[in-house]
C-alpha cells in the first residue's frame, strides 16, 4: 500500500511526522506538503505562477519527502502527477493542530488537501485535533493508522472523503466515535485597517466562533468527548451511513484495546 501524507501546517510540522511515523507500519509513506503554514487555503490551486517541488531530507528513515512552494492542494497535485511514480492507494492530510468543524471545513487547507485526493478517485482522509497546544498527536496518529488498515483491506471504498476530528484527550478518556454531519461554527469576522506608509491595507481577523451544538453534528460529538467522522454529502457512492457506523465501532474497539 502506498500512502501520500500531506497537511496545511507545513512540511516540518510535528503532526505531519507523527502521522507518517504511525503509517509506516501500514505501507510505503510519501510526504508532499507546503514549505510553510498554509492554513485557511481551502481547495485553492496556484495557477498564476510556476511552482517549485524540492526533495528534502526526511525526518524518518525510509520516507520520501517533498516540500512544495504552494498550497496544500498544489502539494497533492504535484505528488500525484509528478513526484510519485506508482499508484497512490490512500491520501491522508494532517495531523492538524486545531479542529476543522462546521463551516470551517470549507476553508480548511487540511480538508482541501484531502479533497484533491478525492478528486483523483483516491480514498482520502483529513485528521485534526481540537487543540493548539499540548496536542495528543499519538491518539490521532493511531486513529489514522486504523483507518488506513481499513482502507488496505477494502473497508473504505474509492471515492470516499472523510473528515476526522478528535478531542484533545488521552485515549482512555475518549468516549466513542460518532458518524456526524457538519455543524454550524460561524465567526463574526472583523476587518482591521492600517497604512503601511504607501497605501491603506485591510486585515481580516477571525472573531470568536459561535457554536451550534446540535445532536448528531461534528461540533456536538467533540463536546461529548467523542471522535467525529464526517463524510461530505454526495461522496458515499454506495457506502451508506450504516456501513460507516459499523466501521467507526470497530475502530473504536481497536483503539480502546491498545
Amino acid at each position: 500500500m502506498q500512502i501520500l501524507v500531506t497537511n496545511d501546517d507545513g512540511v516540518y510540522a510535528d503532526g505531519l511526522w507523527a502521522l507518517a511515523r504511525e503509517l509506516k507500519s501500514v505501507g510505503d509513506v510519501i510526504i508532499s506538503a507546503p514549505d510553510r503554514d498554509q492554513s485557511g487555503k481551502g481547495t485553492s490551486v496556484t495557477l498564476d505562477r510556476p511552482l517549485r517541488l524540492n526533495k528534502i531530507a526526511p525526518l524518518l528513515d525510509g520516507v520520501q519527502a517533498y516540500s512544495v512552494e504552494g498550497t496544500p492542494g498544489d502539494s497533492v497535485i504535484l505528488a500525484l502527477r509528478h513526484a510519485v511514480k506508482n499508484k497512490v492507494d490512500l491520501v491522508i492530510s494532517g495531523i492538524n493542530e486545531g479542529p476543522n468543524l462546521g463551516n470551517d471545513t470549507f476553508i480548511s487547507g487540511t480538508v482541501g488537501a484531502a479533497m484533491q485526493g478525492y478528486f483523483y478517485g483516491i480514498p482520502s482522509i483529513a485528521v485534526s485535533v481540537a487543540a493548539f497546544q499540548d496536542v495528543h498527536f499519538d491518539v490521532a496518529a493511531e486513529m489514522a493508522k486504523l483507518l488506513a488498515e481499513a482502507a488496505a483491506s477494502g473497508g473504505i471504498p474509492e471515492r470516499m472523503l472523510l473528515n476526522v476530528n478528535l478531542p484533545n484527550l488521552p485515549r482512555e478518556k475518549i468516549k466513542g466515535i460518532e458518524v456526524t454531519r457538519l455543524g454550524e461554527r460561524n465567526y463574526m469576522d472583523k476587518v482591521d485597517t492600517g497604512h503601511d506608509g504607501k497605501r491603506q491595507y485591510y486585515w481580516i481577523v477571525r472573531g470568536i466562533p459561535e457554536w451550534g451544538v446540535h445532536p448528531g453534528s461534528d461540533i456536538w460529538a467533540l463536546e461529548q468527548d467523542k471522535i467525529s467522522i464526517s463524510s461530505f454529502p454526495d461522496v458515499y457512492n454506495g457506502y451508506n451511513s450504516d456501513s460507516l457506523k459499523k466501521l467507526a465501532s470497530e475502530i473504536f474497539r481497536k483503539l480502546n484495546h491498545k
